[in-house]
């Protein structure tokens, strides 16, 4: 497999395609959830193989974009069955490849620990210091695409439930990002009762 190559094309192809309404799922998302995966790549000592198979299903986790806003992981996973054998992807890397973009999916289900790598690191701005960059670049992705007008005070109560109900799936992710989550939970529950 040509890891390079395929990196290479998926990130220009985010680069130029992506719709400019995209604030929260663009190119910047996309390598985010990468870094955040190589991270727990190595704290949890994945071997070389699957972590090379995580990589390349973070890159392309979110790729479906350019196709449709709904139901995009499965429009990731026809782009990836349909480009990597370019780049000399098996059959057996690609089901894996695909079966871990189906995962992040919400609400997220990881078994596997290359699956529970995976949920965790697109998920990993929730216990980070840009928790609110992300969380409104969101919201505003939603009202500008109309998948979901909110005002503020109804933002402030679904990420306080996503945040609630969410947790992280590898040791690495609860050690590096629980105890920020909780503050950043405490901070927006006091942001939503101001509003109230």
């Amino acid at each position: 497999m040509d890891f390079e190559k395929a990196k290479a094309f998926i990130i220009h192809e985010l680069q130029i395609r992506l719709a400019p309404g995209y604030t929260y799922h663009c190119l910047g998302h996309t390598l985010d959830v990468h870094t955040a995966a190589q991270r727990l790549i190595d704290m949890e000592r994945i071997p070389e193989k699957t972590a090379r198979l995580i990589e390349i299903a973070a890159l392309y986790h979110d790729s479906g974009m350019l196709i449709r806003y709904k139901e995009h992981e499965t429009a990731s996973v026809e782009l990836a069955s349909y480009h990597l054998p370019d780049f000399g992807f098996t059959e057996n890397d690609i089901q894996t490849i695909n079966s871990l973009i189906m995962v992040t999916r919400l609400p997220q289900k990881a078994s596997t620990i290359a699956e529970q790598i995976l949920c965790d690191a697109d998920l990993d701005y929730l216990g980070r210091e840009d928790f609110f960059i992300h969380s409104f670049e969101l919201q505003y992705e939603w009202n500008v695409l109309g998948i979901r007008k909110t005002n503020l005070s109804e933002w402030l109560g679904i990420q306080i439930k996503f945040l609630s109900d969410h947790t992280y799936f590898t040791k690495s992710a609860n050690d590096l990002r629980n105890q920020k989550k909780s503050t950043n939970l405490h901070e927006i529950t006091s942001l939503w009762q101001q509003q109230k």
